[in-house]
C-alpha cells in the first residue's frame, strides 16, 4: 500500500468529453467514441498526435483496442483493454497511472462509445452475441431476464434482511431525475414523483421500469497525464488520489451474500490510497443501473452502515439539497446509460471538481468518488478525485 500512496496524486486528468449521449441515429459504437475522444483532448489542449496511451473497452468485441487504434490514427506505447463491464474506465486509472510513472507513456486516453439505443442490430441479436462471448453456464438455461433480474434478487434479499421498502428505491430514482432536471445534457428530464416510480411497469419484482438504467447511445472519454504536465495545461487539473478495482464473482449466484459486494474492497483500499474517509467527499458519482445499486454501493463505500441504505437514501436526502450529492448529472437512471455507464461517473465527478455544472454544481467541491460496477455486481472499481486543495 506504501507503493500505491506513492502514486497518490501523481496523475491529472486534463480533458473530458461526452458526444451524443441520449438518441443519435446514424452514428455507430466507433463514431461516437471517436467523437468524444477527439472532443477530450482538444478539452486537454492536446493534439491526438500527443497520445501515446490508450484504454478502452467494449461489450460487443473481444479485441476492441484494435480497430480503436486504427481509427483514430494512435500509435500508443501503453494499451490496455481490459474489460471488466461497466467499471472498466475506472479501473484503468491505477496502471494508467503505473504507466505514466514509470516513462511508458505521457498522456493516456481512456474512451468508450456505444449505439446501444440506435443500433440497427435488434436487442435479442445483441444479447445472444453477448452471451456466446460471456457464457454463464449456472444460469442461461433458465433464461433469466438479465441484467434486471440478477439485481432484482439483490433487491429482494436486501428487503427481506433490513426491511428495505419499495418506496425507499423509488426515492433513489426520483432524486436522480431531480439532478438530471439541472442537467442540459441529461436524457430524461420530466418531473418523477415517488407515486410516479411505484406506479410504473414492474420489470422484475421488485425492480420497476423507473428502477432501471436508461438505453441511450452515448461516446465519453478523458485524458490522464503526469500531475506536472497537467500545471501546464489549460483546464484545472482533477488529481487522482486512489484507485482500486476489486472482483468476486461473476455470476449472480455465486456471491457469498447478495447485499454485500466488492465494493466494499475496492472503496476500502482506494480510500486508504487516498489518505481519506467517505465524511470527506464533497461529491458522489455512483454506478446506478439499478436503484438497488445506489443504496448497495452507499453503504459498501461506508457512507453509511449496512442495511441502513434505504433509510439514508429515503425523503430527498441524496437529491438537489440534501444532505449528500449523489449523482449529480442524473446518473444512469435519467441522465445517459449507453451500455456501460462508468465512464460517465468518473466525467461528471471532474466536471464538478472543476465547477463546470452551472445550477447543479456542488459548491466549494474540492474531492469526489467516482464509483463503476460491471456485469451483475460483479466487478467495482472505486475512484478517489480531488483538486489541488485536496493534495
Amino acid at each position: 500500500m506504501n507503493a500505491l500512496k506513492d502514486l497518490r496524486g501523481s496523475a491529472a486528468i486534463a480533458g473530458v468529453a461526452t458526444f451524443g449521449c441520449g438518441e443519435t441515429p446514424g452514428f455507430n459504437d466507433m463514431e461516437l467514441l471517436a467523437r468524444s475522444a477527439r472532443a477530450a483532448v482538444a478539452d486537454a489542449g492536446l493534439e491526438m498526435s500527443d497520445i501515446d496511451g490508450l484504454c478502452t473497452a467494449s461489450a460487443s468485441a473481444a479485441m476492441w483496442a484494435m480497430p480503436v487504434i486504427e481509427y483514430l490514427g494512435l500509435n500508443p506505447r501503453y494499451i490496455d483493454g481490459t474489460m471488466l463491464g461497466g467499471s472498466s474506465f475506472i479501473a484503468h486509472l491505477l496502471p494508467a497511472m503505473q504507466a505514466i510513472r514509470s516513462g511508458q507513456c505521457s498522456a493516456v486516453l481512456v474512451c468508450y462509445g456505444s449505439a446501444q439505443r440506435s443500433s440497427t442490430l435488434g436487442r435479442r441479436e445483441i444479447g445472444q452475441a453477448r452471451r456466446h462471448l460471456d457464457p454463464q453456464p449456472y444460469e442461461h438455461p433458465y433464461e433469466p431476464m438479465f441484467p434486471v433480474s440478477a439485481y432484482a434478487l439483490a433487491a429482494s434479499r436486501h428487503m427481506h434482511e433490513f426491511g428495505t421498502t419499495r418506496e425507499q428505491l423509488a426515492d433513489v430514482a426520483v432524486a436522480a431525475r431531480a439532478w438530471a432536471r439541472l442537467n442540459p445534457e441529461a436524457f430524461m428530464r420530466d418531473p418523477l414523483t415517488r407515486e410516479d416510480v411505484l406506479a410504473s411497469r414492474m420489470v422484475s419484482d421488485p425492480l420497476s421500469v423507473r428502477d432501471c438504467c436508461l438505453v441511450t447511445d452515448g461516446g465519453g472519454a478523458y485524458v490522464l497525464v503526469s500531475a506536472e504536465r497537467a500545471k501546464t495545461l489549460p483546464k484545472k487539473p482533477v488529481y487522482v488520489l486512489g484507485n482500486a478495482t476489486a472482483v468476486w464473482n461473476r455470476q449472480i449466484s455465486s456471491m457469498p451474500d447478495l447485499t454485500v459486494t466488492a465494493a466494499s474492497q475496492s472503496g476500502r483500499e482506494a480510500f486508504a490510497m487516498a489518505g481519506l474517509a467517505p465524511k470527506d467527499m464533497d461529491v458522489v458519482a455512483l454506478y446506478d443501473a439499478f436503484t438497488i445499486n445506489t443504496i448497495l454501493f452507499l453503504e459498501d463505500l461506508g457512507f453509511c452502515p449496512k442495511g441502513e441504505g434505504g433509510r439514508f437514501v429515503a425523503d430527498g436526502a441524496i437529491a438537489p439539497g440534501g444532505k449528500l450529492a449523489v449523482n449529480t448529472n442524473g446518473g444512469g437512471l435519467s441522465c445517459t446509460h449507453p451500455g456501460m455507464y462508468g465512464i460517465f461517473a468518473l466525467i461528471e465527478a471532474v466536471r464538478q471538481l472543476r465547477g463546470d455544472c452551472g445550477e447543479r454544481q456542488v459548491r466549494g467541491a474540492k474531492t469526489a468518488i467516482a464509483h463503476g460496477n460491471g456485469g451483475m455486481l460483479s466487478s467495482q472499481a472505486t475512484a478517489i478525485l480531488g483538486t489541488g486543495d485536496a493534495l
